[in-house]
């Protein structure tokens, strides 16, 4: 993936409002929130989202998300989020621990998916908050990983990832085929100007 012409400049949204970006209970009231960038339990080994990091997405997949958590709640389940918008530091820094694209976007001169808000990374729990089993951790970097795999996969953990696409694309947002638990919302993957957006 080749880095693009950078953006015409022009100041960066500072605050969630300016940049279209909502909290996520404000969407999902019950999703559950676990943002593993907030904590050492990611691939990188170390934080590097504050503890009281907000999850923020942007304005235009908010239905999407409503209509899926709404899906899953009819069966006694619940969202889990993973991450949501990404600021662009990060991005850099996580491709800086892993430079292969397969698996981290090369960070552009632009913002999209993660750090436009137009992506998430989630799975999903019974009412009680136990996950369901979908075969791997978040970003286990194998091909066991991809959302259709079936080497290695069992029936039952195939079926949860299917439920959970199932219930996304209801919403309008569309698995990423190298991970299962990523999904973009329309128009994730436009370039658009770099957010400056604190996540506190």
């Amino acid at each position: 993936m080749l880095l693009s012409t950078p953006m015409t400049a022009h100041a960066a949204p500072t605050t969630s409002t300016e940049a279209g970006l909502v909290e996520v209970h404000t969407v999902v009231p019950d999703a559950i929130v676990d943002l593993r960038y907030a904590t050492a339990t990611n691939f990188v080994g170390m934080a590097l989202y504050p503890p009281d990091a907000r999850c923020l997405v942007h304005d235009s997949i908010a239905p999407g998300l409503r209509t899926a958590a709404a899906a899953l709640r009819e069966s006694g389940r619940r969202l889990v989020f993973w991450d949501c918008y990404r600021p662009h530091e990060v991005q850099v820094r996580m491709f800086e621990a892993v430079p292969d694209p397969n698996w981290v976007a090369r960070p552009g001169n632009y913002a999209r998916s993660h750090t436009a808000g137009r992506s998430v990374d989630v799975t999903v729990a019974e009412a009680s908050g136990r996950l369901l089993d979908m075969g791997t951790d978040f970003d286990d970097f194998s091909p066991t990983a991809h959302a259709y795999a079936t080497d290695g996969v069992s029936a039952a953990q195939q079926a949860n990832r299917a439920l959970l696409r199932e219930a996304m694309a209801g919403g309008g947002l569309t698995v990423y085929s190298g991970e299962w638990w990523h999904f973009d919302g329309p128009g994730a993957g436009e370039q658009r100007p770099l957010l400056n957006v604190p996540l506190t």
